[in-house]
């Protein structure tokens, strides 16, 4: 798809005119960012989340807007003004009012806010935070998530117990089982709890919540990240459908998600997908109510497997998958509001495209060209999306079902103002033969002030995941663009394992972390040097977190003569010490071929700590304490290893920060530390 602000040349021609400087953190920083669109029921209206940043009280705050799409020349208007965030807005049935989140009462509560005027009032009042919900296409139930100590009888138990627990002096806990930690929290005996409510008269949950759950022993949705998404309504109101993971004591290792079916009422859970001990989820009922859609990975313990799309006759119960030779991994998708088809946006050649399932043939069609597609939603004959791309945060657009997207109308234009006077770095993909012969993916990025003939110093990005992508997108922890605005180019590389390539170029990294990835970033950066002659590649500088960091690790003990300077920020260090201290164990089993008591030289194959006396770049590591991922023993290693080595290094420790730094004024410093390093070994004087 090519929108006219989103051509680079466009951006390039419009920016050049009044652009005296470049983009800095500070402005990434307090750039607003737009949440995902939900459009009215009638379609002529959309409601959607901003974000801004509070730099004072160094967090975020999000509030909902809404835009009349009868008028071209409307305004966006915000509906809700409370200090505290309100966020997951839902239409009412007939468009009349907006159900939302917001903690302004002191908890998590959900909130009505009338259209025709008046102040927002509580749906929930419930003695616990309400962490997401769903409101039924009839507006007279709720779905909603807490979590509870599964062994009480009623949320009155779980806050007695909770309030309890914090009068208790002695600070030990006792665990018998995994997880003890999940990503940045410790467990504490709660679980995500699925419960339904009716809406009374008065437009309020005054009735006992009933558990839907029931006596499954999981999380609805699933933690850390689990929402809404993960359960839906049908279209009558009278079924529920959700995902879960049965816990136990395999929970840790164990990626076996099932589909569930209950009465919205409360009743049993029954399990649709109990035949595949792989991932199965995002179950969405079709707007006729005659199907169930959900998707699913075929590999148990595999986290990065493909998710393809399997239709369920709900009458006869018949499963079918659907367009199983696309060789893409279905990220989110919604139905049209006919039933035929199905829109879904998955990583694709370094982009994150929106394309269109036909639900009867299997038919794939590419809705948007360029640019990555965070967020979108369809009512009737109209889709609106949030897409963005590597000099644009995401912004909103609408157009038709069945036009072209071409000619898509841009609703939003956040932080144009502010940004008005920068100059984006250009940027470019290129493609080059990789490990095996492959055509490997990357692109380039110049610098904000780049003059014909000159050369300028490159940092060059890893991406995590190592099962991700690092193509035409928008961060607001890892972006390109800071790194042009202070001067410098840079080149990141869709190595193998990355994702939108086909299942089995992701699938090349598994058992092979240092092997073809590395491969491919010799020859993704030999080949960018040759081709970009603006790109000093003698003054370079290793970046990566997570899986990037390492990368890091693994460069400085086998490509030790390839930078000035590197930075790792989260990486793995020794990988029997990860095998034994990360949370989500599946993954380091999965990608290491095994547990390592079972397969130890498996896990020592790329294990960075072994290569140490190799090491001699110059490097600054990077952790957060409440990284469970990747724990601060790692980063620890690390540092105690360049420190012994007398290898010129320094330590950058957030007690506060998980996997990754979302505070502001960490972030800015994070930003400043890091480009201080890159100044001081390649920079030019």
């Amino acid at each position: 798809m090519r929108f006219p602000l989103l051509l680079l040349g466009a951006v390039m021609a419009s920016s050049a005119v009044a652009a005296p400087r470049g983009f800095t953190v500070e402005d990434m920083v307090k750039m607003e960012r737009v949440g995902s669109p939900v459009l009215s029921p009638d379609a002529t209206r959309v409601v959607y989340t901003v974000r801004s940043t509070d730099l004072d009280k160094n967090r975020g705050n999000t509030q909902i807007w809404l835009l009349d799409l009868r008028n071209p020349k409307a305004a966006p208007v915000r509906l809700t003004q409370a200090g505290a965030s309100s966020m997951d807005p839902e239409w009412s049935p007939n468009g009349d009012a907006i159900y939302f989140l917001s903690g302004r009462s002191g908890s998590s509560q959900v909130w009505r806010l009338p259209l025709s005027g008046g102040e927002a009032s509580k749906v929930t009042d419930l003695p616990l935070d309400v962490d997401n919900f769903r409101l039924s296409p009839q507006g007279d139930r709720l779905l909603f998530s807490m979590a509870v100590f599964r062994d009480c009888a009623d949320l009155a138990c779980s806050k007695q117990r909770l309030d309890e627990q914090a009068k208790v002096k002695a600070s030990g806990k006792v665990y018998d089982k995994l997880f003890v930690r999940h990503w940045d929290t410790w467990a504490d005996g709660r679980n995500n709890v699925l419960y339904s409510a009716p809406i009374d008269a008065s437009g309020k949950v005054s009735a006992q919540p009933v558990n839907l759950s029931g006596k499954l022993d999981g999380d609805v949705p699933s933690k850390p990240f689990g929402d809404h998404d993960e359960y839906h309504f049908s279209p009558d109101g009278k079924s529920v459908a959700f995902s879960a993971r049965i816990a136990g004591k395999t929970e840790a290792w164990s990626t076996n998600f099932d589909v569930y079916t209950v009465p919205a009422t409360g009743g049993e859970p029954k399990n649709l997908t109990e035949e595949n001990k792989a991932w199965d989820t995002k179950a969405i009922y079709s707007p006729d109510g005659k199907t169930l859609a959900y998707v699913a990975m075929d590999k148990p313990t595999f986290e990065a497997d493909r998710f393809h799309l399997v239709l369920i006759d709900v009458a006869s119960g018949k499963k079918r998958t659907v367009a199983d030779s696309w060789d893409r991994s279905i990220a989110d998708f919604r139905w049209t509001p006919d039933s035929k088809a199905i829109l879904a946006t998955a990583d694709d050649i370094g982009q994150h495209r929106l394309f269109s399932i036909d639900a009867a043939s299997g038919k794939v069609t590419a809705l948007t060209g360029k640019g990555y597609v965070s967020g979108f939603d369809v009512a009737r004959d109209t889709v609106v999306i949030a897409q963005a791309n590597l000099a644009s945060g995401a912004q909103l657009y609408k157009f038709k079902l069945g036009t072209s997207a071409e000619k898509a109308e841009q609703l939003t234009r956040l932080n144009e103002a502010a940004l008005a006077d920068v100059k984006f770095g250009e940027y470019e993909q290129f493609s080059f033969t990789g490990a095996n012969g492959d055509t490997v993916y990357g692109h380039v990025m110049k610098p904000w002030n780049a003059q014909p003939g000159q050369k300028y110093p490159v940092a060059f990005l890893v991406h995590g995941g190592p099962q991700g992508s690092f193509g035409n997108s928008w961060s607001y922890r890892w972006n390109p663009q800071v790194y042009a605005g202070a001067g410098y180019a840079t080149v990141f590389i869709d190595f193998h394992g990355s994702t939108g390539y086909g299942q089995k170029f992701t699938d090349a990294i598994s058992g092979d972390w240092g092997g073809k990835p590395l491969e491919d970033l010799q020859k993704g950066l030999a080949a960018a040097a040759q081709k970009f002659p603006w790109l000093d590649r003698e003054n370079s500088c290793a970046l990566g977190a997570s899986y990037g960091g390492f990368m890091m690790n693994w460069i400085q003990g086998n490509w030790s003569d390839g930078f000035k300077c590197i930075v790792n920020h989260d990486g793995v260090f020794d990988t029997r010490g990860m095998a034994y201290a990360t949370e989500e164990i599946w993954f380091t089993e999965w990608e290491n071929g095994g547990p390592y008591y079972e397969v130890p030289e498996l896990h020592e194959k790329f294990n960075p700590a072994l290569k140490v006396k190799n090491w001699k770049t110059p490097m600054l590591v990077v952790q957060g304490d409440l990284d469970f991922r990747i724990p601060t023993a790692q980063g620890l290693g690390t540092f105690t290893a360049l420190q012994r080595r007398g290898i010129p290094s320094k330590f950058l420790f957030f007690p506060d920060e998980n996997h990754w730094v979302l505070k502001p004024a960490n972030s800015v410093l994070w930003h400043h530390t890091v480009i201080d390093w890159l100044d001081t070994y390649i920079k030019k004087q």
